[in-house]
């Protein structure tokens, strides 16, 4: 089953989102607490939204997503931030189904894009998203500043 995230979901997704991290060979990345995960999601004001797979009363998956705007189209869009479904329970079109949850909410809405990254390496889930009809952006390169190199390009502005 599909639904949306609870506050009483949130221990298990943290626990998720670490799993994500593992099969990327992240384990580090992953310093997100329950605590921010339960502000971000049930905050005075929400700017992060999810969605778990259950089976049998338990969380095996989720989708954690928000809200981005596409200038060229005129209209929000949703950005993908983590999927994931523990291994055991692959293969049963759960991935599929948060998936297509928010397609439908895009379209629902009025979204004009649904979209997420995924490591070159992952070609399990490339293959997945290909077969959901998924293009590849390969003219477009992600960047990202953060930590040091965040803080750094940060101060420079102040120092001004």
């Amino acid at each position: 089953m599909i639904r949306g995230i609870r506050p009483n979901d949130v221990p298990a997704v943290v626990g998720l989102v670490r799993e994500l991290a593992e099969y990327e060979k992240l384990p580090d990345e992953a310093r997100m607490t329950e605590e921010q995960l339960a502000a971000a999601l049930f905050g005075d004001s929400p700017a992060l939204f999810g969605h778990v797979a259950e089976v049998d009363g338990e969380v095996v998956g989720t989708a954690l997503w928000f809200l981005n705007f596409s200038t060229w189209r005129g209209t929000h869009g949703i950005y993908l931030e983590d999927l994931y479904v523990q291994p055991g329970h692959r293969g049963a079109g759960l991935g599929r189904e948060l998936l297509r949850t928010l397609a439908d909410l895009c379209v629902e809405r009025g979204y004009g894009r649904l979209e997420w990254s995924v490591l070159d390496w992952n070609a399990p889930s490339i293959a997945f998203y290909e077969a959901a009809g998924a293009v590849p952006m390969d003219e477009w390169t992600v960047f990202r500043l953060t930590d040091d190199a965040l803080a750094g390009f940060a101060a420079d502005r102040r120092a001004r």
